[in-house]
């Protein structure tokens, strides 16, 4: 049971619930829709990122001089999954528009329903950085747990994942899969149905943000 695992969040803010119903309505439409992303990815992000490292450094202010906090070490690293994990990625450069970002592709086979990789490139230096992994969607876990494993390869210690709607079943298959990361989930839904879509969901996000069918 996912609520088992100490480091999978779900979202309880009225505002991130609010947006999530007006996204699985069939009638709102693209800009709208990827404009709702952006925001819940943001929200989602302001709770995520709340334990990136500080130090405090000198500014001089028009009054005085006195020390002030500020962010550590290397910037934050996001990571979009290909290609519905793109329209996150402002919710969270907005938050921290130093922050590096890296693409991982990875398609769905309609068949197995399994992950397939077509595309990998990440930010350098993983191993000092928080990397934030983003995808709308956690369905069977399998392209998350896919992605996981390529950023841990590349050096990554310091692991979030973000989604906005997830099935228990890719909650669990992940977490097992990867039980020391973090997971930001927008809401869990019921179930995937026999075909692997989530239920109720809100349709294919991929096509949703970019208008595509």
């Amino acid at each position: 049971m996912y609520k088992d695992y100490k480091n999978v969040y779900v979202m309880e803010h009225p505002l991130i619930k609010h947006k999530i119903s007006k996204l699985r309505d069939k009638n709102t439409g693209t800009k709208e829709f990827r404009l709702l992303v952006e925001e819940i990815a943001m929200l989602e992000a302001y709770e995520a990122l709340r334990s990136l490292p500080l130090t405090e450094e000198k500014v001089e202010t028009p009054i005085e001089t006195c020390m002030t906090t500020v962010i550590d070490g290397k910037k934050l690293a996001i990571v979009p999954i290909l290609r519905a994990g793109l329209g996150m990625v402002n919710g969270l450069t907005a938050l921290v528009p130093s922050a590096k970002v890296g693409h991982v592709g990875l398609a769905r086979n309609p068949d197995t329903h399994l992950p397939e990789a077509y595309y990998c490139k990440l930010p350098d230096e993983l191993d000092k950085r928080m990397v934030a992994i983003l995808d709308p969607m956690l369905a069977t876990g399998g392209s998350a747990i896919e992605a996981v494993d390529f950023i841990k390869k590349s050096g990554a210690i310091s692991i979030k994942f973000l989604c906005i709607i997830a099935a228990p079943e890719g909650i669990e298959n992940l977490m097992k899969a990867h039980p020391d990361i973090e997971l930001y989930v927008g809401n869990v839904d019921r179930c995937l149905n026999e075909n692997a879509y989530i239920c109720p969901g809100l349709g294919d996000a991929g096509d949703r943000i970019f208008g595509t069918t």
